[in-house]
């Protein structure tokens, strides 16, 4: 029987990700806990107005309005704290993937076995998609359950649309990362590559409203795609989806093309 190479990696991961995703608990109810003294608070918009306009921009999810709970957990937790921690995890679990498994000299044992490198990198990107899930998935738990305690009225379709988005997000850069580890076998390359166009991408799309240059880029940054419909208030952004869901594949088969050229033995 051939083994199954994406449960057995995930079984690897489960207590890592059992810590990533009581993370995300803490956080959301950490904030759920917040709202209440932020909700008595009719001026702090006031004080996100005075801000200058690109940190408004950058951290503060300009135009959200804080005295609604979609536009509080927008501006708190999924303009930036979410983002990177799933981020974190999908460029850590993709860079281990491939290149971590090579660094750690665990690879050679992989490919003894009746597999090919397609499904190799496939079932690793699959495990990662499982786990991205996961931690999605605690979120939308952790905020339906901290919400009402703290009245945080939110619709479980808004809910359900604003981590959809974010497991994508973090999977697409965690495709990245599996991308880079599987063609150049560097685990350091491989989170740092992904860590630094998340950053550029995070620029760039909080700048844009306030930098007419980068206005036209803007659309190509996988935070765009991520957030740029508010999909706490307004749902699932179908377009994004299929964007972001394109740019998975595509890095996806890159990464199956960079380990197939790739000569391990040298």
């Amino acid at each position: 029987m051939r083994p199954s190479i994406g449960l057995k990696t995930l079984y690897d991961q489960r207590r890592g990700l059992l810590a990533w995703v009581l993370g995300l608990v803490g956080l959301v109810a950490m904030y759920a806990a917040i709202w209440p003294s932020i909700r008595d608070q009719p001026t702090f918009n006031d004080y996100l107005d005075e801000m200058p306009a690109a940190l408004r921009s950058l951290f503060a999810a300009s135009g959200a309005d804080m005295s609604t709970p979609a536009g509080y957990l927008q501006v708190e937790l999924f303009s930036l704290m979410a983002p990177l921690l799933l981020i974190g995890y999908g460029i850590t679990a993709g860079a281990a993937a491939i290149a971590g498994e090579e660094d750690r000299r665990t690879l050679e044992l992989l490919l003894a076995n009746p597999v090919s490198r397609r499904r190799i990198v496939l079932e690793k990107l699959a495990a990662l998609t499982a786990g991205m899930a996961v931690l999605g998935a605690g979120t939308a738990l952790a905020l339906l359950a901290a919400g009402p305690l703290a009245g945080l009225s939110l619709s479980l379709r808004g809910i359900a649309s604003a981590t959809v988005h974010l497991a994508l997000l973090g999977v697409e850069f965690g495709a990245l990362a599996l991308a880079v580890g599987a063609a150049t076998g560097r685990p350091g390359l491989s989170r740092a590559v992904p860590a630094v166009v998340a950053g550029l991408a995070y620029v760039v799309n909080g700048l844009a409203p306030v930098v007419s240059r980068l206005r036209p880029v803007r659309r190509f940054s996988p935070f765009y795609q991520y957030a740029g419909h508010d999909p706490l208030r307004h749902g699932l952004s179908w377009p994004a989806v299929l964007v972001t869901g394109g740019s998975i594949l595509v890095l996806a088969a890159l990464a199956v093309t960079g380990f197939r050229r790739r000569d391990l033995a040298a």
